[in-house]
């Protein structure tokens, strides 16, 4: 299985993007993909997880109301759009999945991808 991130960019405050993490080499529909992001010295931490094997789906607090997902199973990518972003959202972001897994269970941890960089200038 390969998961592979795109869409990192540089943003203004306010603005938005959209990241996209495709899987490969698997039954797309039955991964549960989470999306992390790491701050420069910092720990990688885990801000939404859908799950396409019970629906299950989880927000974080910091991002919740600003950044949603959404699939495309016939490209197997899932998308995470972020919208009024802000400086503090800078990051590495990083897709992972993991194959019948609910999110209310625990993160998805097996197929990481490379990381994509986002920048939000204020």
């Amino acid at each position: 299985v390969q998961v592979v991130e795109s869409g990192g960019d540089l943003a203004q405050a306010g603005g938005s993007l959209t990241l996209s993490c495709a899987v490969s080499g698997d039954t797309f529909e039955k991964y549960t993909i989470g999306w992390f992001r790491q701050v420069s010295g910092g720990q990688r931490v885990g801000i939404s997880c859908v799950s396409q094997w019970d629906r299950s789906t989880y927000i974080t607090d910091a991002v919740r109301g600003r950044f949603s997902t959404s699939s495309d199973n016939a490209k197997r990518t899932n998308y995470l759009h972020m919208t009024n972003l802000k400086p503090e959202d800078t990051a590495v972001y990083y897709c992972v999945a993991e194959a019948e897994l609910s999110c209310l269970v625990r993160w998805p941890q097996d197929y990481w991808g490379q990381g994509t960089q986002v920048t939000v200038s204020s």
